[in-house]
Protein backbone atom coordinates (compact mmCIF):
# COMPACT_ATOMS: atom_id res chain seq x y z
CA UNK A 1 0.00 0.00 0.00
CA UNK A 2 1.34 3.45 -1.25
CA UNK A 3 4.65 1.62 -2.28
CA UNK A 4 4.00 1.89 -5.42
CA UNK A 5 2.51 3.97 -8.78
CA UNK A 6 -0.35 2.77 -10.59
CA UNK A 7 -1.74 3.88 -13.83
CA UNK A 8 -5.55 3.46 -14.59
CA UNK A 9 -7.05 4.35 -17.42
CA UNK A 10 -11.02 4.62 -18.53
CA UNK A 11 -12.86 6.10 -21.35
CA UNK A 12 -15.90 5.98 -18.49
CA UNK A 13 -15.15 8.68 -16.20
CA UNK A 14 -15.82 8.11 -12.57
CA UNK A 15 -19.68 9.03 -12.46
CA UNK A 16 -20.12 6.24 -14.91
CA UNK A 17 -18.71 4.00 -13.10
CA UNK A 18 -21.75 2.86 -11.13
CA UNK A 19 -23.23 1.79 -14.57
CA UNK A 20 -20.29 -0.23 -15.62
CA UNK A 21 -20.16 -2.23 -12.28
CA UNK A 22 -23.59 -2.55 -12.14
CA UNK A 23 -24.11 -0.99 -8.28
CA UNK A 24 -23.46 2.69 -6.88
CA UNK A 25 -22.27 2.11 -4.15
CA UNK A 26 -19.51 -0.35 -5.14
CA UNK A 27 -18.73 1.94 -7.66
CA UNK A 28 -18.29 4.49 -5.04
CA UNK A 29 -16.12 2.48 -2.77
CA UNK A 30 -13.76 1.52 -5.57
CA UNK A 31 -13.48 5.12 -6.64
CA UNK A 32 -12.84 6.65 -3.26
CA UNK A 33 -10.12 4.07 -2.34
CA UNK A 34 -8.53 4.55 -6.41
CA UNK A 35 -8.67 7.98 -5.97
CA UNK A 36 -6.76 8.43 -2.87
CA UNK A 37 -3.81 9.99 -2.64
CA UNK A 38 -3.86 10.39 -6.67
CA UNK A 39 -4.35 12.64 -9.51
CA UNK A 40 -6.46 12.72 -11.87
CA UNK A 41 -5.23 13.69 -15.38
CA UNK A 42 -8.09 14.13 -17.94
CA UNK A 43 -7.11 13.71 -21.42
CA UNK A 44 -8.97 15.58 -24.02
CA UNK A 45 -9.20 15.88 -27.63
CA UNK A 46 -9.20 13.52 -30.67
CA UNK A 47 -8.25 10.02 -30.16
CA UNK A 48 -4.87 8.73 -31.90
CA UNK A 49 -5.93 4.72 -31.68
CA UNK A 50 -9.09 6.36 -33.72
CA UNK A 51 -6.71 7.81 -36.64
CA UNK A 52 -6.69 5.26 -39.10
CA UNK A 53 -10.40 4.23 -38.49
CA UNK A 54 -11.88 5.50 -41.93
CA UNK A 55 -13.95 8.87 -41.43
CA UNK A 56 -17.84 6.67 -41.61
CA UNK A 57 -17.00 4.54 -39.15
CA UNK A 58 -15.78 6.92 -36.74
CA UNK A 59 -18.93 9.14 -37.13
CA UNK A 60 -20.71 5.69 -35.88
CA UNK A 61 -18.73 5.12 -32.89
CA UNK A 62 -18.93 9.20 -31.23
Amino acid sequence: YEQRSTIITTNVGITGWAKVFGDEVAASAIADRICHHCHVIKITGRSYRLKDVPTERKMKEE
